[in-house]
């Protein structure tokens, strides 16, 4: 079986994304926020197609400014699901804007999408998505999975003899400065 870390590099879009995103720690919201927000519309779906459609998911979803998605209305729900530019499934455009409304909430409680990822850390993957699950709409398994992983919350985003897995471990990704401490 091929390895993402066997697929992604030159390649132009899996490329940079494997070598400078994919399970590094991230502390800004809205980049938390826009790996959620492609992880769900990536299910059923190849990571690729997503890829290739990021900057219109970022152009439809207001930079994937949370604040201002959470505000999407039926006007808002309309004009994306006739952007042919982004995926357009009912049921996920109503999960990103309910998710903003979500992580809006959890800043407000917590401080920041990061401090309630933090301080929900370490779960089992099982525990994550059921957290997930109450928490957000449109998150499973492999979802929850993805994110956590490409966050830098859960290993597994790199093979240990990837190149790329040196920088992750020396950007103290939190699964491994919780294994460290372990």
């Amino acid at each position: 079986m091929s390895h993402y870390c066997d697929l992604a590099p030159e390649h132009p879009f899996h490329g940079p994304y494997h070598d400078h995103e994919y399970g590094f720690p991230v502390a800004d919201d809205t980049i938390l926020f826009e790996r959620l927000v492609l992880e769900i519309n990536q299910a059923g779906l190849s990571w690729l197609t997503v890829l290739k459609k990021r900057e219109a998911f970022h152009n439809a979803f207001a930079g994937f400014d949370i604040d201002r998605v959470a505000r999407f209305g039926d006007a808002d729900r309309a004009r994306l699901l006739d952007d042919a530019g982004i995926i357009r499934n009912r049921l996920k455009v109503d999960a990103v804007i309910h998710n903003a409304s979500v992580v809006r909430t959890l800043q407000a409680e917590h401080g920041s999408f990061k401090a309630w990822l933090d301080h929900h850390h370490p779960l089992p993957h099982a525990d994550w998505v059921r957290l997930f699950k109450r928490t957000f709409r449109f998150t499973g398994p492999e979802i929850v999975n993805e994110f956590l992983m490409s966050t830098g919350y859960l290993p597994g985003a790199h093979r240990d003899d990837c190149p790329v897995q040196a920088r992750i471990l020396a950007a103290g990704p939190a699964w491994a400065t919780t294994h460290q401490e372990a």
